[in-house]
């Protein structure tokens, strides 16, 4: 099934495909300052971006 769905993205809109490639999930650790507890934060983010959201 997961072949039909990648084929399918190949034939009929090439463009939003290669578009989509610039594109990533980033999945960040916070610590928490009450508890000390970690703590994700997840994030999609362009692929230019990905140095600034993980520095703040």
């Amino acid at each position: 099934m997961a072949k039909a769905a990648k084929t399918a993205i190949k034939t009929k809109d090439q463009k939003a495909a290669a578009e989509a490639k610039n594109w990533s999930k980033v999945i960040k650790t916070v610590r928490s300052p009450k508890t000390g507890a970690y703590t994700f934060k997840e994030a999609i983010v362009h692929k230019d971006k990905i140095k600034e959201f993980l520095g703040n």
